[in-house]
């Protein structure tokens, strides 16, 4: 009976007090999200060991997938620190999958064994086919990579692994302020940043009546499969009638979406400061439509020295749609709705935009008190296991 699990920790190269916090802060999230499973997990410098109690494999290596900073997780069976306990182990495993071919990968078999790795493979594989007619071994592809891990506690074998996220485990990289538009690039944007080890709050800007309540649902629904990765997303509704009004009546058209995105980069700067968030984020993809390319890029960042992270900057419209179908966000993403930006959609918008240019049709309205209007009404919502909301 397998009775142990082995996270094998993603970002191998984290080395130093680096290394320990990423242990520290993964082990944390493992034992949070395992809770319920009544776990024990013992956190080393090259894994973390997770003792099951015979109860719900299946269902702890479904979770253990969903955190992030886990590059693969192994089934493993623990046996005593010696030579005669380990080949017995080993044959016991083989001859319960039933494989037809294998490959032993041993590892710190001198330091605990007197060894080499190759010496200790050479003796288990020797072992196996001395008592496994049908086996054969199998350098290149074999039906069962048999590994073989070492330390001070016993030996841990195991034939299968199963992928986790990678990166780096959640809230080790800080916090941001996400710009959530209800599309299908904001939720992949956020799930890269949560697979960096990256809390994420987002930030929405909501147009009354042109826009409707259905996309506060679709919002609802999108954040509920990113808690899969991220528990507990706090989501805040920025009312942006106003501001998008005026802009129209003293912009020109093709002008509009540049003036707008400015606005909102101002926006989230203040309310990512204000909730002691490191950077801003958004979905944006450069070059994908008239408001990301570089040229209007650069002015749309001239309003803050504030970080602003693109995690999908450098991926096309597939890539994107691939990883959104992945964390089963895509479907709730392409239900129809009008959002901000396609409301007020100009015919022509500028992608070469100036900065002198959006200066003067922002000396035509005064945009800081609608900025700080808006800011005073936003509305704020808890996305989690128990949703609730704050008034």
């Amino acid at each position: 009976m397998n009775n142990y699990l082995m996270i094998h920790y993603g970002e191998l190269s984290t080395k130093g007090n680096n290394r320990k916090e990423f242990i520290r802060c993964l082990n944390v999230n493992v034992k949070r999200a395992l809770k319920k499973y009544e776990v024990e997990t013992k956190p080393t410098r090259d894994h973390i060991y997770v003792y099951l109690h015979k109860k719900n494999i299946d269902e702890v290596i479904s979770t253990l997938q969903e955190i992030s900073g886990i590059q693969k997780i192994s089934l493993v069976e623990k046996c005593a620190l010696d030579l005669v306990s380990i080949k017995e182990k080993a044959l016991e495993m083989i001859l319960d999958e039933g494989i037809s071919s294998f490959k032993v990968d041993a590892h710190k078999a001198k330091e605990f064994l007197n060894l080499s790795d190759y010496e200790l493979d050479c003796l288990l594989g020797d072992y196996i086919l001395k008592n496994v007619k049908l086996s054969k071994v199998d350098l290149h592809n074999p039906e069962g990579k048999l590994k073989v891990m070492l330390n001070q506690e016993g030996a841990y074998l195991s034939l299968h692994n199963y992928p986790g996220l990678g990166g780096y485990p959640l809230g080790m990289n800080g916090k941001v302020t996400l710009l959530l538009s209800g599309g299908i690039d904001s939720p992949v944007a956020a799930f890269s940043l949560i697979r960096r080890g990256i809390k994420v709050e987002c930030l929405h800007f909501a147009s009354p009546p042109y826009t409707s309540m259905a996309v506060i649902d679709k919002l609802k629904d999108l954040l509920k499969k990113l808690n899969e990765y991220q528990s507990d997303i706090k989501l805040q509704i920025v009312p942006f009638t106003k501001l998008q009004e005026e802009i129209y009546k003293n912009v020109s058209e093709p002008y509009c979406i540049t003036i707008m995105r400015r606005m909102m980069v101002r926006i989230g700067v203040k309310v990512a400061e204000s909730n002691n968030c490191l950077a801003l984020a958004t979905g944006e993809s450069i070059g994908q439509v008239a408001s990301q390319t570089l040229e209007s890029v650069k002015v749309i960042n001239e309003v803050t020295n504030f970080p602003i992270l693109r995690p999908l900057a450098t991926l096309d419209k597939l890539s994107i749609i691939d990883i959104s179908k992945k964390i089963n966000t895509f479907d709730i993403s392409i239900r129809p709705y009008e959002d901000c930006c396609t409301i007020f959609k100009p015919k022509k918008p500028k992608t070469k935009p100036r900065l002198d240019e959006c200066l003067k049709f922002e000396e035509k309205f005064d945009y800081d008190s609608l900025i700080k209007d808006a800011i005073n009404n936003i509305e704020t919502i808890y996305i989690s296991d128990k949703a609730k909301k704050d008034d």
